[in-house]
């Protein structure tokens, strides 16, 4: 998860967190544009994991936008985007990270575009591009939502958090996932399934949830995201009690310390 610490020069880091925000924004444009007529509609993993034009036109704007100002850096991209860089700089991101929201138009969805060094995610930025909202965040500098800051909620007692998560395409997948919320259902005040995990993250930094967990997500799904609740101050980890090979929690501290004691206790149950 981030990292705190940059060696960066100042200028270097501004310029990427505005790279970050450009690249998310047109990207969101580009969604809005194709939205409610989704064309050239496929699958990847399973035949509940889709993938449209809107998808790959979106990613491939991300590619324009970021090789015309950092052609060295790598990236990484859900939809196929890969190059290895000569910088230290690897851009990743998830064009359309709600694919199936935005299919069935449900608005929850979003486009997530980060920037890592050797230690994790450096800038970042996630467009809501139903609401126009723009949550960013740079390693040491906090995180805003449309220019103001962030604070995550204060923690609370895990039977009184809202716990945001999501579940894989894989059937297999899906049920362990299942059989850990199930029992973790009881100990909290509840659990949502919004369908986007950038959204997720960033919604754990304006206090809107008090935590996110998810395990077999990706690193587009997460690497903007992740830096932004941590930027607002909660505690996120990599965390797998039920043995997935990737796993986030994110939550403010003290709470976060319990959600790991219970969850870790339902993956074993």
């Amino acid at each position: 998860m981030p990292d705190t610490d940059t060696d960066l020069p100042d200028h270097l880091l501004t310029d990427l967190l505005d790279l970050a925000i450009t690249a998310a924004r047109a990207a969101g444009a580009e969604l809005m544009a194709r939205y409610r007529d989704v064309q050239g509609l496929d699958s990847k993993s399973t035949a509940t994991d889709p993938v449209s034009d809107a998808d790959r036109a979106a990613e491939s704007l991300i590619v324009e936008l970021i090789s015309a100002r950092r052609p060295d850096d790598g990236m990484l991209g859900e939809e196929g985007a890969s190059r290895v860089g000569s910088t230290g700089l690897t851009w990743v991101f998830d064009p359309l990270d709600g694919t199936v929201n935005y299919l069935y138009e449900l608005d929850n969805f979003s486009v997530s575009v980060a920037v890592e060094d050797e230690q994790g995610a450096l800038a970042g930025a996630v467009h809501d591009p139903t609401r126009n909202i723009l949550y960013s965040a740079a390693r040491g500098r906090g995180a805003f939502k449309d220019g103001v800051r962030l604070q995550c909620a204060d923690a609370v007692p895990a039977a009184r958090a809202l716990l945001g998560t999501g579940f894989g395409y894989l059937p297999e997948r899906r049920q362990l996932q299942g059989r850990v919320i199930g029992r973790m259902l009881p100990l909290v005040r509840d659990i949502r399934r919004i369908g986007s995990a950038a959204l997720d993250l960033s919604w754990v930094a304006a206090g809107a949830m008090n935590a996110y967990y998810e395990e077999g997500i990706n690193r587009w799904d997460v690497s903007a995201g992740a830096l932004i609740a941590s930027e607002a101050g909660a505690t996120v980890t990599s965390f797998t009690p039920a043995g997935l090979p990737t796993g986030c929690l994110a939550a403010a501290p003290g709470l976060h310390t319990e959600l790991v004691a219970l969850l870790t206790e339902c993956a074993r149950a």
